[in-house]
């Protein structure tokens, strides 16, 4: 299989190169100087790759100006466009950026209008060298395709290679794709998916793995690593961002050691590790002996998760010493909790979707986040979102029972699934209005959870 690899500034992606790992500024890019001041802290944290949102023109001048400011300051760390809806704004930032992460099927409704727009971006990045990523997410697929495979992962797969096959009649091989979703099991499959078609069409395009819209604290970890350990393992994937609702410097950390596990000595698992129940169920017995808890939550969950999420195993049975103590019984609880959630094998909490926010943003989502998941912690089974803008909700929250949606400063939409039920309400009042139609729900036994 021909495996193409990619030039994003000074980086090289794909052909079994090292994975690099990548964040995404959620600093309004309009606001130079803390655009600026956030891609300086990125770079010397480790990002190898930044993106900054890019919804218009006003923002394709203000990346320019600060991608001048770190070459000034000697950072050479390859910038990304994030253009989600204009064609007009994607070529603008070709002109810029190292590489423009598109969903081309959002240049119009009209597929022919929106290949002729992808052909005029092609031509600007062949003469400035510039790579485009192909941002497929679930909940974000086009009426055709939905109509022909479904929201589902074989129609992720589906979108991906019409857009790759219109690279390829272009001349054009500096791609990236990526096959996001906030699910980990629809978003590994909807990647082995794709590299099933590569290897049956003989060329492989390097993978951007990750879970979208993971959320905070440990659950936003475990659930991106059990979703990227599963792929990376088996060889897929060559860049990978972790999308926390926080601070996105704290992304930076996890990505590497996901990264860095890879390089590693695993741990192997044999027969004796695991016992079999009366029911038939596998438990695995893993004992670890590790420095701090972080360490022990990524590694366990790099180790196990993977396991989980393809049914080899049903539970796990933990024996852990952190910095030479035993780890206390509630923390490995939790942790076990979180983990088989995560891996979607049972759900003893409510799943948050949340987006990591950027410089569309116009809220504090990280406050509004906690406090969602604070007064909505009883609903066991729910999917809820909490989305900065609507370029992320409703679509890339198509798993989601409940949505809270930016709408513009001060402003939220609550939906219901995908149906905007309350539109513009301030945010003052909009947790309150989220909890309304989900009581009133639960009182008439009108909408049930997913899960």
């Amino acid at each position: 299989m021909k495996r193409v690899s990619v030039r994003v500034g000074n980086i090289i992606i794909g052909n079994t190169r090292p994975v690099v790992i990548q964040t995404m500024c959620n600093t309004p890019t309009g606001n130079i100087d803390a655009s600026f001041n956030q891609c300086l802290e990125l770079a010397r944290k480790g990002s190898q790759i930044i993106r900054l949102t890019t919804q218009g023109i006003k923002e394709v001048n203000a990346l320019r100006e600060i991608k001048l400011r770190l070459h000034n300051a000697g950072i050479t760390t390859p910038l990304v466009a994030d253009v989600h809806f204009s064609s007009d704004v994607a070529i603008a930032a070709a002109e810029v950026a190292d590489k423009v992460r598109i969903n081309p099927g959002n240049f119009s409704k009209d597929p022919a209008i929106a290949l002729e727009e992808y052909k005029k971006l092609i031509s600007i990045c062949k003469k400035r060298d510039v790579a485009i990523r192909i941002g497929i997410n679930h909940g974000s697929l086009g009426e055709k395709i939905i109509e022909k495979y479904g929201d589902s992962p074989l129609g992720m797969k589906e979108a991906a290679l019409e857009w790759i096959k219109m690279s390829q009649e272009n001349d054009f091989d500096q791609i990236i794709i990526s096959l996001k979703a906030s699910n980990t099991r629809i978003m590994t499959d909807a990647y082995r998916l794709l590299y099933e078609s590569f290897k049956k069409n003989g060329v492989s395009y390097p993978l951007h793995l990750g879970v979208t819209e993971a959320g905070n604290g440990e659950s936003g970890r475990i659930k991106s690593v059990v979703g990227l350990a599963t792929l990376l393992g088996e060889g897929i994937g060559d860049t990978i961002r972790v999308s926390l609702t926080e601070d996105p410097a704290n992304e930076l950390p996890v990505a590497a050691f996901i990264a860095q596990y890879f390089t590693e000595p695993k741990v192997v698992f044999h027969g004796q590790n695991i016992s079999t129940n009366q029911d038939g169920s596998r438990i695995i017995h893993a004992k670890y002996s590790i420095k701090t808890w972080e360490e022990f939550l990524l590694r366990a969950s790099c180790d196990l998760g993977p396991m989980l999420l393809d049914n080899l195993i049903d539970d796990i049975s933990l024996s852990v010493s952190i910095g030479g103590k035993e780890a206390a019984e509630n923390d490995l609880l939790r942790f076990r909790d979180e983990l088989l959630q995560a891996a979607r094998r049972k759900f003893t909490k409510p799943e948050y979707i949340a987006c990591p926010g950027c410089g569309r943003t116009l809220f504090n989502l990280e406050e509004v986040f906690e406090e969602v998941k604070k007064r909505t912690s009883h609903l066991t089974g729910y999917n809820i979102a909490v989305m900065g803008c609507i370029v992320n909700g409703p679509g890339e929250m198509a798993d989601a029972d409940y949505g809270y949606v930016g709408a513009g400063r001060d402003k939220v939409t609550i939906y219901r699934g995908k149906t905007a039920v309350f539109m513009n309400v301030p945010q003052t009042d909009a947790i309150d209005k989220l909890l309304e139609i989900i009581e009133e729900d639960r009182r008439n036994k009108l909408f049930r959870p997913r899960n």
